[in-house]
């Protein structure tokens, strides 16, 4: 019997609002010209990630045909695209990310784009044990890791990384391993989140969201989705002046989750890990480009950069970072708080 043709569910009002209902932008193979309009208007189609800083990476990598290099993090694929586009079939890349969800859908793209594994080796592991992709390639020529969160992981709901959607309080990379940030709040003490939320974020008002947090788990309150912390945080932070309440709101919540984030995925830890094996990867003159999105990151890059410097391993580390330029900014928002810093092996 012949199956009876379902149509698709109609959204309520005149645009997609939810994630899963933006089936034109999930699908921009069929919808190029959705997508074009939604990136036109300086955003992120549902599902993709628009890759940061291009020109100023390529200028500074100077990628030559015949190259071994790595793209430490693969996420969507659009750095690891233009990194091949230089090496024009000749040579190897190396491409790395512990996300399992986003990572077959990407090496699958590149697959139907020609890159298969004579050209492009993609690895699903963390960066930080980059001395494993060392013993296999050699020396390399050139790194580039981008330390942000992509896009497709922050709009996807079912990932728990933004307050802005209901979901599970997830906000691991990899969601098989280690545990969720809903089951990490219930053994930190009142301290140990004020401290998180301090180092790993700078936030203002790190003391009271603590207290509150810690207040719900402590009388066994199971907060386990992004809406949930999302109240308690705005509930905590409802003495602040009506004038600008709405607005520190929002970034105090954008600050707690992102110093979630980075605990639950040991972020620093593994950054640091990174940093120590990078001088032993790269190959003489070899290049490394690093994007960050945060004061913490920058300043672990900052600092490896100039130990090494005066070590005498790196002979040229940025005097200052890269920003990416007012247009860029303008087009896409998520690239105002990148850096790029960047260091020559020796």
């Amino acid at each position: 019997m012949e199956e009876k043709h379902q149509r698709r569910k109609r959204y309520n009002g005149t645009h997609p609002k939810s994630f899963n209902e933006k089936y034109k932008e999930l699908q921009p193979e069929k919808y190029s010209e959705t997508v074009a309009r939604v990136i036109q208007k300086g955003g992120t189609p549902a599902g993709m990630h628009r890759s940061i800083c291009v020109d100023e990476i390529l200028e500074f990598l100077k990628i030559t045909p015949g190259q071994i290099g790595l793209d430490a993090t693969l996420g969507y694929g659009g750095h690891t695209l233009e990194l091949l586009k230089r090496l024009d079939s000749k040579g190897h890349l190396y491409s790395l990310d512990v996300d399992p969800i986003e990572l077959p859908i990407t090496k699958e793209r590149l697959l139907n784009m020609g890159y298969g594994p004579e050209i492009l080796s993609i690895r699903q592991m963390n960066f930080s044990d980059i001395n494993i992709i060392r013993e296999e390639t050699g020396p390399l020529n050139f790194v580039l890791a981008d330390l942000g969160v992509s896009s497709m992981q922050i709009d996807n709901p079912d990932r728990g990384f933004s307050f802005k959607n209901e979901g599970p309080l997830d906000l691991r990379l990899d969601p098989q391993k280690g545990i969720s940030a809903a089951e990490r709040l219930k053994d930190m003490s009142q301290e140990e989140l004020e401290g998180m939320f301090i180092e790993n974020s700078d936030e203002p008002h790190a003391e009271v969201i603590a207290h509150a947090i810690f207040e719900k788990t402590s009388q066994g309150m199971d907060i386990s989705t992004t809406t949930l912390l999302k109240e308690i945080i705005a509930d905590a932070l409802d003495f602040l002046p009506e004038k600008t309440r709405k607005e520190e709101i929002k970034k105090s919540c954008q600050r707690c989750f992102q110093a979630l984030r980075i605990d639950v995925n040991s972020e620093f830890d593994v950054l640091y890990e990174f940093l120590e094996k990078l001088p032993d990867v790269l190959a003489p003159g070899g290049r490394v480009a690093i994007l960050s999105f945060h004061s913490g990151e920058d300043r672990l890059v900052k600092k490896s950069f100039k130990h090494f410097f005066r070590e005498g391993i790196y002979s040229e580390v940025a005097a200052s970072p890269i920003r990416p330029s007012a247009e860029e900014c303008n087009t896409n928002s998520r690239a105002r708080s990148a850096k790029l810093r960047w260091a020559i092996k020796a």
